[in-house]
């Protein structure tokens, strides 16, 4: 009994302590955007000792392109996050379910696709961007990510194990493929939707090297982008940068915080509702 106690005791304080070390440089930057650029550079400071609201103020009023950044992300964003959920659950469900020719190659081709770092392909992408028309554009983002193997996989283990009499009720009663996947599989795939929308969305909000490729026009920036233009030559706005750090967190919180009960909410199949 009291081993078990020193045990939990000991994993209790190595995982509070190692939050609280991560949680520190996040707090202090949020601290920071209420902090003049003075006081910043002057030296390590936790609390502002001149409280400002200016940052903020500034980067809202006299940044001009600061509203279209945080247009072009959430815009993207979206539509990121929603085209994979509608193709990679699609791609992921036929691969389970549906039996066709060349099945095992196309998912033995994912499984490849996995392996390949993403930088190898930046400049085949950008080549073929180039060669359609598409850079400095939004379908030159949208579209070479509307997919994604690793969710593609994901969804394809979920539906391997979903009940298939779920889906034969569902004929029997006369509703299409298309019909059973979108009104009876779909709905009962939330957790699994969930979690590879926030991941997705965190990947496509806080993307830096793709739109700094593609885009070449500071009005279609994102605002990962946008928040480097706050870098002079010989000095930083760290007061700025913190301050549009904060707003952009902003929605990765909310986004994790609504999802968050389907991480930890279990994966229950019921034929009555």
């Amino acid at each position: 009994m009291k081993k078990s106690i020193f045990s939990k005791t000991f994993v209790y304080t190595v995982l509070i302590t190692y939050a609280v070390i991560t949680f520190i440089p996040f707090l202090w930057a949020i601290l920071s955007s209420f902090k003049p650029l003075e006081e910043i550079v002057s030296g390590i400071t936790f609390l502002p000792e001149n409280f400002t609201l200016n940052n903020y103020i500034q980067i809202f009023s006299k940044e001009p392109l600061f509203l279209r950044w945080m247009f072009n992300s959430v815009f993207i964003t979206t539509c990121m996050v929603i085209l994979n959920l509608i193709f990679n659950s699609m791609a992921g469900y036929a691969l389970a379910r549906i039996k066709f020719a060349g099945r095992n190659f196309w998912f033995m081709l994912i499984l490849v696709v996995l392996m390949i770092p993403f930088q190898v392909t930046l400049i085949p992408s950008y080549l073929i961007l180039k060669m359609f028309g598409w850079l400095n554009t939004y379908q030159g983002l949208i579209i070479p990510g509307m997919v994604n193997a690793t969710f593609i996989f994901m969804m394809r283990q979920f539906f391997l194990n979903f009940p298939k009499e779920l889906e034969e009720a569902a004929q029997m009663d006369g509703l299409s493929r298309l019909g059973t996947f979108f009104r009876i599989v779909m709905p009962l795939a939330k957790p699994a939707l969930a979690a590879q929308a926030v991941f997705i969305f965190m990947a496509s909000w806080n993307d830096f090297m793709r739109p700094l490729i593609i885009m070449s026009d500071e009005a279609m920036f994102t605002l990962t982008l946008g928040l480097n233009t706050f870098k002079g030559q010989y000095i930083s706005f760290w007061n700025l940068i913190m301050a549009a750090s904060t707003v952009m967190t902003i929605p990765s919180l909310l986004i994790y915080a609504f999802f968050n009960r389907y991480f930890i909410k279990g994966v229950t199949f019921t034929g009555g509702k």
